[in-house]
């Protein structure tokens, strides 16, 4: 069982403890000697007040970040959780994620969702009715520009004739792509386009609220929800299932003990799960690194 952490730069609050390039590279380094698999951040480029307000967050630019955070490690990977695709010209996001994948020695993994937020998407021109499709039409378009070095592809609005992104990603074919959603179709789309499925649970009264997505809060709805799943794939001729990455996971030592955490974790692998998000607290960066590290030594040394 893989364990991965967000890192805790989506906050105003401690600003001057989390809030600068000391405080990212100091983080980084702590979750990468836990040995956390992944450090994650998350995509809102300009979220309404109204969402704020409700219980919503705010969040950097997740490639800038992730470029302090791959500078100041050796080994961790760097994932996005999520980058809402729709906002942003897919040939954009395939430059920034080749670029970020090369200048990382390969560790990028790119979660990628469909969104929620009417607001934002109203702020940026995007069509909010039309973001499954543009999902499906991008992650197309990623694939296109990452595994060629000369490669065409027609758009909706856009079209590539003979274009190139070069280097291309260090990793082959590409970067795995994590299909993030509680969704039937975000489900489908994993199957059929996706190299893991990434849901998260939605049982926080505010998380649930803000993020209006399908309620996933039982093990029982997440084991249907791979039910699901497994069965696309047979429908649809696919022999290896994508991989199950949930987006969250326990509430950290002090709620919750390390032996129960170990239990819940190897519940989930039972159920097919391979990775796992854990969430570390901290007022300081210094209480975070701490927390970070005991979650490694009383957790994560021993998970198999």
């Amino acid at each position: 069982m893989k364990v991965n952490v967000t890192l805790p730069f989506d906050s105003l609050d401690h600003a001057d403890e989390f809030l600068n390039p000391e405080a990212v590279a100091e983080i980084s380094r702590a979750a990468e000697r836990a040995g956390f698999h992944s450090g994650l951040v998350t995509d809102h480029p300009v979220p309404t007040g109204r969402w704020l307000d409700a219980g919503g967050h705010h969040a950097q630019d997740p490639f800038v970040l992730l470029s302090f955070v791959a500078a100041a490690t050796k080994t961790l990977r760097i994932q996005t959780g999520i980058l809402v695709l729709p906002y942003r010209n897919p040939f954009i996001t395939a430059r920034s994620v080749a670029t970020l994948d090369v200048f990382s020695g390969g560790r990028v993994s790119l979660g990628v969702g469909a969104g929620y937020l009417k607001g934002e998407y109203r702020a940026l021109g995007v069509s909010f009715d039309r973001r499954n499709e543009m999902m499906d039409e991008y992650i197309a378009a990623l694939k296109a520009a990452w595994t060629q070095d000369e490669f065409t592809f027609e758009g909706t609005d856009y079209q590539a004739l003979g274009n190139r992104i070069l280097p291309r990603p260090i990793q082959r074919p590409h970067p795995p792509i994590l299909i993030g959603g509680n969704s039937k179709r975000a489900i489908r789309r994993a199957a059929e386009i996706g190299d893991a499925w990434n849901p998260f649970f939605t049982a926080s009264a505010v998380l649930a609220s803000t993020s209006r997505t399908v309620e996933l809060t039982t093990d029982a709805e997440l084991a249907e929800g791979i039910a699901y799943m497994r069965a696309h794939c047979e429908t649809i001729g696919r022999t290896e299932p994508p991989q199950v990455i949930l987006g969250s996971f326990g509430s950290g030592i002090g709620k919750e003990t390390p032996d129960a955490l170990i239990e819940k974790a190897a519940h989930l692998k039972s159920m097919g799960v391979s990775t796992v998000a854990a969430n570390i607290t901290g007022s300081s960066r210094a209480e975070w690194c701490d927390n970070a590290e005991r979650f490694g030594a009383e957790v994560l040394s021993r998970l198999s």
